[in-house]
């Protein structure tokens, strides 16, 4: 005779230290089995989309910084290249380098935090300090381009606010120097631990044909073996000058599109960014930021879709013109939002302990989810 047992539900969050703000997830339990998730979002109210509606253009840009605060000169990025195609403006060639070189470096950085606090969810204390460590020193190669260390309203539409400090350039190789055999640290503290590879390999398992489904993007398609990044398949910028790699997941320890998976895709990804910073400062010309910025933002009527690639994948932006001063409608694609719809699909069948490590492996950022 089989015993009847009752669902139970649980709640996760938003104080729970793994959901990394203010997230709540619902868990429908039987016993400790999964068999439901739900999240629950909108404690943050971030309210961009609204907010743009009574901004200029330019004045839109550190509300960028604030959706995805991990990433911002990435956010930066994506609104004020979709507001230049809109009005037709080419900027000149060391402000598209100097993007690219800030752009690579906020990859990094965005990734050092994702591995360093998965490292913390799964009970790895030392990767964690390391990891913040190393990102100082790209929040200061930041701090002395623009002065800000988190939001920076650095790139601008037709170029960037500040030129790169005379000392930027010796700096950023001098850091490359530094972080590449850190990375190799990282790997033997932490990628290939043995308790790390038994927590996280076959848990959270992505098949390729549900991530497409549900439209996932970035690191966390690639885990699941699909070879897309928009930097390669729809280069924008000048990304096509470069020689990088697109990893993928290939399920060395498990199943492909495991939690591992996704978690390597991104240490991966920091030493290819490392490989187009290097490019791209040995390519830099000189020339003047200013040069192509309006003196009056007024794009025509229109509207315009543009997508780049930001650390945690396709990061589209909408944007409807009326001809005036201000956006008439600013809609986003966030990835985060976007992957934040599996953890049902992906925790169903685990334990309650394996929701850390599905949620920490698809690296969301709630300002962004909540925008």
């Amino acid at each position: 005779m089989a015993i009847k047992t009752e669902e139970m539900v649980l709640n996760m969050g938003p104080q729970h230290p793994s959901t990394h703000g203010v997230l709540r997830l619902e868990l429908k339990l039987d016993g400790e089995l999964i068999t439901g998730v739900t999240p629950h979002i909108g404690y943050l109210h971030r309210c961009f989309e609204k907010h743009c509606e009574a901004m200029t253009y330019p004045q839109v840009v550190p509300y960028t910084d604030r959706m995805d605060y991990l990433a911002a000169m990435y956010n930066n990025f994506g609104y004020v290249t979709a507001v230049e195609k809109l009005m037709g403006i080419e900027v000149p060639e060391r402000v598209e380098y100097i993007r690219i070189i800030m752009g690579e470096l906020q990859r990094i950085a965005s990734h050092m935090v994702a591995v360093g606090t998965y490292g913390l969810d799964i009970g790895a204390f030392t990767p964690f300090l390391y990891l913040f460590r190393d990102r100082e020193k790209i929040l200061s190669l930041f701090e002395k381009t623009c002065g800000a260390r988190l939001l920076y309203n650095y790139m601008w539409i037709g170029g960037v606010s500040h030129d790169l400090h005379p000392d930027f350039l010796r700096l950023t190789k001098e850091f490359i120097d530094y972080f590449r055999p850190n990375i190799k640290e990282l790997n033997n503290l932490l990628t290939f631990n043995k308790i790390f590879i038994e927590r996280t390999a076959n848990v959270g398992i992505l098949p390729a044909d549900v991530a497409v489904n549900y439209g996932m993007t970035g690191p966390n398609l690639r885990a699941s073996g699909i070879k897309y990044d928009l930097r390669k398949d729809e280069p924008y910028s000048i990304y096509d000058r470069f020689d990088f790699d697109v990893p993928i997941g290939d399920g060395r320890h498990g199943t492909i599109g495991d939690c591992w998976d996704r978690y390597y895709m991104r240490v991966l990804e920091m030493e290819e960014s490392l490989k187009i910073i290097e490019q791209a400062i040995e390519q830099i010309p000189d020339g003047d930021v200013h040069s192509a910025i309006p003196k009056r933002i007024k794009p025509p009527a229109g509207s315009i879709y543009h997508r780049v690639e930001n650390p945690r994948g396709e990061l589209g932006y909408f944007i409807i013109s009326d001809g005036s001063l201000n956006p008439f409608r600013v809609k986003v694609r966030p990835p985060s939002f976007v992957s934040l719809e599996l953890m049902d699909e992906l925790c169903k069948g685990h334990l309650v302990a394996d929701v850390v490590a599905i949620l920490g492996s698809i690296d969301i950022v709630l300002g962004e989810v909540d925008r």
